[in-house]
């Protein structure tokens, strides 16, 4: 018997236990190996023999095909190597698919709901021993920032998994504001010190923390599992650039919330990472915080656009309709005004060469736009380009008092989005490529 122990708590493994195989009773077999087992314990068991009584041995001409399956989402590859989101809603390397300790030709998967096997192994043990414990079921993780693996709760059943310390104070007084502690990790970490990964003791027991055991089965591991809302890591650096852009949508509806002005300069600093010709800097980006400055713009710009529309012969029905497709811009929060500014353009006194010279700014300025558009949809910040400032820019730059030399580029509404947007139609990409 392997022992550790430290203040006022005991861990063990459990010795004993067979070979295990599709079909066989867990809870039996823990308890025929005399486990000793009393009222307020946890026991720890390694998912592998959980997923060989479950059956979850699957034949596989190769364990990526394996991993294929069990993935959701991908989180983030380098060569080989992935991390991803599987069936079980756990973020780890491979799946949890595992050709070790499994016959050749096989791969090992996790149990397909880890908080019922926990469940069913409780009850068994209830019902062969009289007693009343928590069971964790562990597996193997690395962990981003930190070298190494060390077990984890992938299901539990009768424990607490989590501590959540908000509300109360630290040894000093301090309010505790964040502290919620992964009890079950931290349970089933301790378990893996005696179980060890090769020594063939998939089983363990903590005694003396029964304050961590519930009365009923509790939240189960799932609880564990950080949303995707809060998740600020949530993908891998080339997959979180092409989720960004991807995910880009215009929002045409946003909430009252306020915009963080750091999250908009933060986008402003991508955005001045575009190329631009002759290592100019053609991008200047004016930030309408005030509701007053909003306002005032976006009303000397209706005044202007209403006067164009009539002097277009449009009926007043029409630009009432036209004027309401603007209403975007009224109802941000926050807005942005891209302009294109020519420091550093060739003059060549040719037609043809000069109009190519903007042309090349232009380009330089739209891709300043598309990374600020990007880096927003980064901020979890929605917006919409809207290019209405292009139409009266002697307006814009009058009332928001910029220099003669500044062309505003339309403007961009920012906010938090009212709802999700609606699903983009795919597009194929290869019907926008010609390869010669």
């Amino acid at each position: 018997m392997s022992e550790v122990s430290a203040g006022g708590y005991r861990v063990w493994a459990v010795s004993g236990i067979p070979e295990v195989q599709q079909g066989d009773d867990l809870a039996k077999l823990i308890a025929a190996a005399e486990p000793g087992l009393v009222d307020g314990d946890v026991l720890l068991v390694t998912s592998k023999i959980v997923s060989k009584a479950e059956g979850r041995i699957v034949e596989a001409a190769d364990r990526e095909s394996a991993i294929d399956a069990e993935t959701v989402r991908v989180v983030a590859r380098r060569g080989m190597l992935r991390i991803v989101e599987n069936r079980q809603g756990l973020v780890m390397a491979a799946a949890g698919v595992d050709a070790s300790n499994t016959p050749a030709g096989t791969v090992l998967l996790l149990p397909e709901d880890p908080d019922a096997s926990a469940r069913a192994i409780r009850d068994g043990l209830r019902d062969a021993l009289g007693v009343e414990v928590g069971v964790v079921v562990t597996d193997t993780f690395g962990r981003p920032w930190r070298s190494g693996l060390t077990d984890v709760a992938i299901g539990a059943a009768g424990v607490r998994v989590l501590d959540d310390l908000r509300g109360g104070t630290d040894a000093y007084g301090n309010p505790l504001s964040a502290t919620v502690v992964a009890t079950a990790d931290e349970l089933a970490a301790a378990g893996d010190l005696v179980k060890g990964k090769a020594a063939g003791l998939p089983v363990a027991v903590v005694r003396g923390l029964a304050h961590t055991v519930a009365e009923d089965d509790g939240a189960g591991a799932r609880a564990l599992v950080r949303g995707a809302r809060d998740d600020m890591f949530r993908l891998g650096t080339s997959e979180a650039v092409r989720e960004a852009v991807t995910q880009r949508r215009t929002v045409r509806a946003f909430t009252d919330d306020a915009v963080d002005p750091g999250a908009v300069r933060r986008a402003v600093a991508a955005a001045v990472t575009a190329p631009a010709p002759h290592h100019t800097t053609p991008w200047r980006f004016v930030l309408l915080e005030s509701a007053e400055s909003r306002t005032r713009l976006l009303d000397a710009m209706l005044d202007a656009w209403i006067a164009d529309l009539r002097r277009d012969g449009k009926s007043e029905e029409s630009i009432a309709k036209r004027v309401r497709r603007g209403d975007v811009l009224r109802d941000a929060p926050y807005l942005v005004v891209p302009c294109l500014v020519m420091d550093g353009a060739h003059t060549y006194g040719d037609a043809r060469r000069d109009t190519a010279e903007r042309e090349m700014f232009v380009v330089a300025a739209g891709a300043g736009v598309q990374n600020f558009l990007v880096a927003l949809a980064g901020e979890r910040l929605g917006s919409a380009w809207v290019s209405s400032t292009m139409f009266c820019r002697d307006v814009v730059r009058g009332v928001l008092g910029l220099p003669e030399g500044w062309d505003p580029m339309g403007a961009v509404a920012v906010g938090h989005a009212a709802e999700e947007p609606r699903a983009r139609p795919e597009r194929d990409a290869g019907g926008f490529i010609e390869v010669r």
